[in-house]
């Protein structure tokens, strides 16, 4: 699943290619895309200029000049991708932005899960969303107030989006390593001195994200980019100590037992 730092470089191919430009037409070519969209929702975009594009957390908003708002979350495989006038869409296009200067903006799912939706002016998406943690302005006293409430493990409440937006599972274990932080502590036994070095690890981890999509599932090689993330038994770069494995809430967390130890 795409998180912040991916998102962020999409945001940055669709802000490069509509910013400015009239929306001529939105198509959707798939029927999953339409669970979200009223009738005239499509119409309603057409004609109007985008004025800014915005990342929040893992959602992008694509700001109209007439105060509407196209809200568009990737979930697991969503990504844009640019076409020129007399190109084909990609396979797996789902919905089409078609531009005044005669390019295409292709939202591409393999999965058909992304989800787009139309917001009329006035009515802004809702995100119930935490601070982006990409936001220099958090503080590791605002961290460690959100993590105080939660009783769950420290990664598990990493990935909840209304205490950090952005942070998915790979870069959560990724910054819980270099913080020496034991991702099965509870969240609210995590003291103010630990919730700094996490949001500094956290921080590190997301700027050196290159923002290309990863492709560590289980069985493949893990990228050279990532400290302990699918390297289960393999040495652990600072101490040396076999990686381990295990599953929390679904998911594959990846630690040192001695770096991270409770």
């Amino acid at each position: 699943m795409p998180e912040l730092p991916e998102v962020e470089r999409a945001a940055g191919v669709l802000r490069a290619a509509v910013t400015g430009r009239r929306i001529t037409a939105l198509r959707v070519l798939h029927p999953a895309q339409r669970k979200r969209l009223r009738r005239g929702d499509l119409t309603a975009v057409a004609g109007h200029r985008v004025t800014r594009v915005e990342r929040r957390g893992k959602h992008q908003l694509l700001h109209l000049d007439d105060g509407a708002t196209v809200h568009v979350h990737f979930r697991m495989t969503g990504d844009w991708e640019v076409v020129g006038a007399r190109e084909a869409l990609p396979r797996h296009t789902r919905a089409v932005l078609d531009l005044d200067d005669g390019s295409h903006v292709a939202l591409v799912d393999m999965r058909a899960l992304a989800t787009l939706e139309v917001h009329p002016p006035h009515a802004p998406p809702i995100l119930d969303i935490g601070p982006d943690a990409a936001d220099d302005a958090l503080t590791p006293a605002q961290l460690h107030a959100a993590l105080a409430t939660r009783r769950l493990a420290i990664k598990q409440a990493l990935l909840d989006q209304r205490v950090l937006a952005g942070v998915g599972n790979i870069y959560a274990a990724e910054s819980l390593w270099r913080a020496k932080v034991d991702p099965r502590r509870p969240a609210n036994a995590i003291t103010r001195a630990e919730s700094g070095r996490l949001l500094r690890a956290l921080r590190f981890v997301l700027r050196r994200a290159s923002g290309t999509r990863y492709y560590a599932r289980e069985g493949d090689d893990a990228p050279d980019r990532f400290d302990v993330y699918g390297k289960a038994g393999e040495p652990c770069p600072r101490c040396g100590t076999a990686i381990a494995r295990t599953v929390q809430g679904g998911r594959s967390t990846y630690f040192c037992p001695r770096c991270q130890s409770s």
